[in-house]
């Protein structure tokens, strides 16, 4: 058997993985739900039939159907920029937040609190400021005339702190009562408040990017063995690091915003799909995206199945991640720059 092949068949088999895990993420929560009735629940609403009682039918295609899909669309998306940032940046711990988007997010779903707007105008407000975050970034080193990976990355942490200088006065100024908690929670990160709306506006973004950086897959590879290398095979290096690095923030950005910050994820998928597939990112970059679906959608179906309550994304990926990332390292998996 060829080494493509077997690599494809990974690819199938974690797509087959994820479908299975995705219909199973809607029977379970605080109300079960038999996998018959979730049978039923779908022919029904195909052939616009009542097979089901009404609250397992909300509870289906209303409260866990726009959750799921979310979830595989921010896993997927913050797995995939994360293996775009490694690979762009040839460096095994960078991360999509690597520009401070995740701090900038957080600085305008914060501000849209202390406005009193709605969960609407917090997603708008976050992707906002992300974007900003990020093009400030990027004009640094371009005004000091330095536009190298260094340089970029530096300009990343000094925004990121600035972000967060900024996140804490705001935190100072917000009411402890109610938008203080608000503010925690948000950064806690949750798919509590996905509904079919905010999802749809966010998707098209989501799907844009991970096409492109899919379809440039094969560049990222090459662009992943220096620049001298990629200059001799033909490919204008900086328009296409400015395209990759557009694309992965796009997408960080975008999932930020409907989810708060879900951190690990970039940082540790991507490592997980060259243990896997290995370091092509031709085959790493899809299974990637598609261990960050699987990833997201297991840790948001425990978060709502555990307890009573919700327990916070992040908490949760933290918790998993860190062992994952600690096995990696021991076993040698990454190799430090």
């Amino acid at each position: 058997m060829s080494r493509s092949k077997h690599q494809y068949q990974i690819i199938f088999l974690a797509s087959i993985s994820l479908i299975l895990l995705a219909l199973i993420s809607l029977c379970f929560g605080n109300y079960q739900i038999s996998i018959n009735h979730l049978y039923n629940a779908i022919i029904g609403q195909i052939s616009q039939r009542t097979l089901v009682s009404p609250i397992e039918s909300n509870i289906i295609f209303s409260l866990r159907l726009p959750r799921m899909l979310a979830a595989i669309g921010i896993g997927a998306a913050l797995a995939i920029s994360g293996t775009a940032y490694q690979s762009i940046f040839q460096n095994p711990l960078v991360s999509p937040d690597l520009l401070g988007v995740s701090n900038g997010a957080a600085v305008g779903a914060a501000l849209a609190i202390l406005l009193n707007l709605h969960s609407f105008g917090t997603q708008v407000l976050a992707l906002i400021f992300g974007l900003i975050a990020v093009m400030l970034s990027v004009t640094i080193p371009r005004m000091m005339g330095r536009s190298t990976n260094l340089t970029l990355v530096l300009a990343g942490v000094v925004v990121s702190g600035l972000m967060q200088a900024i996140l804490g006065l705001m935190k100072y100024l917000a009411d402890p009562d109610s938008q203080l908690q608000s503010i925690v929670y948000w950064q806690l990160g949750s798919l509590a408040k996905v509904t079919v709306g905010n999802l749809v506006s966010v998707l098209p973004m989501l799907l844009v990017g991970m096409v492109i950086l899919l379809v440039m897959r094969w560049r990222l590879t090459v662009l992943g063995l220096g620049d001298a290398v990629a200059q001799t095979m033909g490919i204008n290096v900086a328009r296409e690091r400015r395209l990759v690095v557009l694309c992965a923030t796009l997408l960080t950005a975008a999932s930020v915003c409907l989810s708060g910050p879900i951190g690990w994820i970039g940082l540790v998928v991507p490592h997980m799909a060259r243990m896997v597939i290995g370091p092509n990112t031709r085959y790493s970059l899809p299974l990637s995206g598609l261990i960050g679906a699987i990833f997201l959608l297991l840790v948001d179906t425990l978060a709502r199945t555990l307890s009573a309550g919700e327990i916070p994304l992040s908490i949760l990926t933290v918790f998993i991640g860190t062992p994952i990332f600690i096995y990696i390292l021991a076993t040698k998996k990454v190799t430090l720059r």
